[in-house]
């Protein structure tokens, strides 16, 4: 079983992120460095994938970054598990990837009792018609980036100023919205960690 290395940052800002996945990514390319998990929070800030529209903006008093990342808009900040897998495809199998990634919300929110599925058509990880966590990578020589990000302790209210990746009429929700409480931010990483490593047959080493 391979090896990936995880590495929980704590909170960082988008475009420091960025950068960082943007190094990793060349040095994977170049088999640098392993397949590497980050672990996440960011700041409040509205990411504009290569599908976004300007009109899915709603209007916003906090940062808007464009990135290079697959999707339409989203929001990210505080109580949100934000997962950027740098890792080789051992399929060269984008929609593979991107339901792998699914499953590992899925699989992690399931250990609080939610049961998340898939909706048809859409991306993501849904519990009765609202999303709970959101996916938009990149590829390059077939070394995957970005990610998932998942609504833990998120505060719902922001994604009021957008069109959550584009789709109209489409509620959102979380871990705590659907407990009615808050959910412990550090356990919840851990138990994506644990589906990570069960979906994508890896075994995980802190960095």
């Amino acid at each position: 079983m391979q090896t990936c290395i995880v590495r929980r940052l704590g909170r960082v800002g988008y475009r420091e992120a960025l950068a960082l996945q943007r190094d990793l990514v060349r040095r994977r390319i170049e088999d640098a460095v392993p397949d590497t998990l980050l672990l996440l929070e960011h700041p409040p800030v509205i990411t504009m994938g290569r599908m976004s529209r300007a009109e899915h903006v709603l209007g916003s008093d906090i940062e808007v970054v464009e990135t290079d990342r697959g999707g339409d808009v989203t929001y990210h900040g505080p109580g949100q598990i934000v997962g950027y897998p740098i890792v080789r495809l051992d399929r060269r199998d984008v929609k593979r990837y991107v339901e792998r990634l699914e499953e590992v919300m899925i699989r992690a929110v399931a250990r609080y009792g939610i049961a998340a599925g898939r909706e048809a058509g859409m991306t993501g990880a849904w519990v009765a018609g609202a999303k709970i966590g959101a996916i938009g990578v990149r590829v390059e020589k077939w070394v995957a980036s970005h990610g998932f990000a998942l609504n833990a302790n998120t505060d719902l209210s922001h994604f009021d100023r957008i069109v959550p990746c584009g789709i109209r009429g489409k509620r959102v929700t979380s871990v705590a919205a659907l407990l009615g409480r808050p959910v412990d931010f550090d356990e919840i990483q851990s138990e994506v960690c644990r589906a990570f490593g069960e979906v994508f047959e890896r075994d995980l080493a802190p960095a």
